[in-house]
């Protein structure tokens, strides 16, 4: 089934760049398409040298012949220049970290159909060569700071693995005379035999006592030793200067760390005998810790922290510091109130950097810690993703723009330079919509921000089909970065309007939690106030109009045709409508219980919020799509939708995809689902096509690149 998917759509692809040569010149811009979608090449997690001359990144492209996404290891000089990829075609490779002293280069991969494990590459040439061995797969790594040896983080290993690790250990022979026998029994699954709070969480599946433990992995002598345990899931290992210990992140609260959002950062020493009997524990606020970085001088630690585990998600988080030793806290950016992540100390040791979340953008900011003064020494109307620090102060940095995928740009003596130029010679062919950043009122007044992209063929004083796109989250927001779907909507003559209602992060705290217990009534308003804007102003025709999302995007698409008739199609992914029937079904048990209560002690409050419970008044067509195996948000909650409109003679329809979680990761499902946003929007918001083919397979209107 696979292969003909693959086949199909390499097919497709094929006879777009024939049609391509025949109707186009090659240098005339042309409007995107769905199969552009599967040219762009996505940069990831730039890896900057110790003495700042390279720069090592990933990039994730489909392989359309195995109708998969890989990942490839690839190296750039800092100065600029030709890029060279480090790691084998045709197998995903991730993570990359340069030793301290900059002679060698790990990174994750699981060649050979064999377990996730760290491989090494000499800087000065050759082939990688595999440095663990493991029973279970490597799920992180870093190095120490005398490049000798790694912390590794490793979950608990299945009798299977152990099983497994000790015939490849008795050699070929005897595993070669195990015979059928073991391959049938290799085909039985055990039962899951369940006994958490939480025991749930997608692309994982149902979850046992297997916990993640901190290992030290000695290069020269090839040995691993234990360095944590317990019932705790330990994970982000950052190690002191002086190599002698190993902050990490974990939540040991008592008596059930599947009961709390705490997390906290405690000290194992990296030669510890023990397995973690004798920790220091840093930090004691109760709400999230996590992402430990050490100062220079081993005094110090910064790390994120939540000051309200009560507001959860919706819980500012700041940037702080504490004494390695444990002790006060300082928080570093409570006057900022914006999202911050992913802390470094400066080389010097007298600032910290972070990432924050800002008025639909990410910048990087550096806090003083003489002063407290915040500055923003990369910013802009970007996204700035993630980044890394050469001693000398270069940075690294993955940003996409509005215009522009992920690319690594390079932050050096007050200039930013883009480094790579990854995807420059597909959009060269392209021609995108400007997304523009607008502002506008909400019902009550509140000032409400989000992306405005017209349609391509834009003519001012004209009215045009206008989708509107809820965000996911709901505590996350649209940013100035490139987005295939807006553009491809644009490309086919609609606007586009992705607001960021209440609820969203980059505007406060307050902003953030306005929606608290109290989904689909101000961010509804929100969502709306950018409708009525885009009529306003002469776009939107408020006779075509469009809505739908994914995640919580898909249940505000739920609230929202259930409280208005003004959209002529909606399309509900991933969603869910009748909330009780996901307690103890989708991974979220914390977070219904902190926000909601127990459904049978607070029921008025779940039916309330249910948008299920007003599908009698839902007119508008609606499709609603998920992945079979997602528990993240269910499918579930599509399937009640379906179901009840179904039976009220509504138009609807219902689209599973096997073998797909939240996130969509096979090629094919990606392009068919594509296809049936352009198929169903096309009929019932421009009134075009035949709403017989919207039942069946929509590959047929799939409109490849040209």
């Amino acid at each position: 089934m696979i292969r003909f998917r693959s086949f199909a759509l390499l097919l497709i692809l094929s006879l777009a760049a024939c049609s391509a040569r025949a109707q186009q010149p090659s240098t005339a811009p042309r409007p995107i398409t769905i199969a552009d979608y599967f040219q762009i090449k996505e940069v990831h997690d730039p890896q900057i040298s110790a003495d700042a001359r390279w720069i090592a990144y990933t990039v994730s492209a489909p392989n359309v012949d195995e109708d998969k996404s890989e990942s490839r290891v690839w190296m750039t000089p800092a100065s600029g220049g030709d890029a060279i990829a480090l790691s084998a075609d045709g197998v995903s490779s991730s993570h990359p970290r340069w030793s301290p002293d900059g002679k060698w280069l790990a990174f994750l991969s699981s060649r050979d159909e064999g377990k996730t494990q760290v491989w090494l590459l000499n800087r000065l040439g050759g082939e990688a060569q595999k440095l663990t061995d493991t029973a279970q797969d490597v799920e992180d790594f870093a190095w120490s700071p005398d490049s000798m040896r790694l912390a590794l983080v490793l979950r608990d290993p299945t009798d299977d693995e152990l099983e497994a690790a000790k015939t490849k250990d008795k050699g070929a022979d005897t595993d070669a005379s195990s015979g059928s026998g073991k391959d049938k029994k290799s085909k039985t699954q055990k039962p899951w035999v369940i006994d958490r709070l939480q025991f749930k969480i997608d692309e994982v599946g149902y979850l046992d006592r297997r916990r993640t433990h901190i290992y030290v992995f000695d290069l020269a002598g090839k040995s691993l030793k234990q360095i944590t345990s317990g019932d705790y899931d330990d994970d982000e290992p950052a190690w002191s200067p002086d190599g002698k210990l190993i902050a990490f992140t974990s939540n040991r609260s008592k008596p059930d760390p599947d009961a709390t959002y705490n997390k906290d950062i405690w000290i194992v020493a990296a030669d510890n005998p023990d397995k973690g009997a004798h920790l220091t524990q840093v930090t004691t606020n109760p709400g999230e810790d996590a992402s430990p970085a050490w100062s220079p001088d081993g005094k110090w630690i910064a790390y994120t922290t939540q000051l309200d585990p009560k507001l959860f998600q919706y819980a500012t988080r700041h940037i702080a510091i504490s004494p390695a030793s444990g002790g006060e806290a300082k928080v570093l950016t409570l006057s900022l109130d914006r999202m911050a992540s992913e802390p470094r100390f400066s080389p010097d040791g007298k600032s910290v950097y972070f990432i924050a979340d800002d008025d639909g953008t990410q910048i990087l900011c550096q806090a003083n810690l003489a002063d407290g003064k915040i500055t923003r020494p990369i910013s802009g109307r970007f996204i700035l993703y993630s980044y890394s620090i050469a001693k000398s102060g270069e940075i690294a940095a993955q940003i996409a723009t509005a215009d522009r995928p992920d690319e690594v740009f390079l932050a050096a003596n007050g200039k930013l330079d883009r480094i790579t130029h990854t995807n420059d010679a597909l959009f060269a062919k392209l021609s995108l919509s400007p997304a523009e950043y607008v502002k506008f009122k909400s019902k009550d007044g509140t000032e409400v921000a989000g992306y405005l992209y017209k349609p391509l063929n834009y003519v001012a004083g004209r009215k045009y089909p206008t989708l509107l796109r809820p965000h996911g989250g709901p505590v996350w927001s649209y940013y100035a970065e490139f987005s295939h779907l807006a553009q491809l909507f644009a490309a086919n003559g609609y606007a586009v309007l992705m607001p960021n209602p209440r609820g969203s992060s980059g505007y406060g705290q307050d902003f953030c939690k306005a929606i608290w217990a109290d989904w689909g009534n101000k961010d509804y308003q929100d969502d709306m106030a950018m409708v009525d804007y885009a009529i306003e102003k002469g776009i939107a025709d408020p006779d075509k109009l469009g809505v739908g999302g994914w995640s919580y995007g898909g249940i505000s698409t739920d609230f929202i045709i259930g409280q208005t008739t003004r959209f002529k199609a909606a399309i509900s992914g991933a969603g869910s409508a009748e909330f009780t029937s996901m307690y103890g079904h989708d991974q979220y048990q914390r977070d219904y219980f902190t926000e909601l209560g127990y459904p049978w002690d607070n029921k008025a409050l779940w039916d309330k919020l249910a948008p299920f419970y007003k599908v009698r008044t839902i007119t508008t067509p609606a499709m609603f799509m998920g992945g079979a195996i997602d528990w993240n948000v269910p499918v579930l909650g599509g399937e009640q939708m379906y179901q009840a409109l179904k039976a009220l003679g509504r138009e609807t329809a219902l689209v599973v995809y096997p073998g797909e979680y939240h996130e969509f990761s096979t090629p094919s499902h990606i392009a068919d689902r594509l296809a049936r946003y352009m198929a169903w929007y096309n009929h019932y918001v421009k009134g075009d096509s035949d709403p017989a083919n919207l039942a069946q397979d929509t590959s047929s209107l799939y409109k490849p690149a040209k």
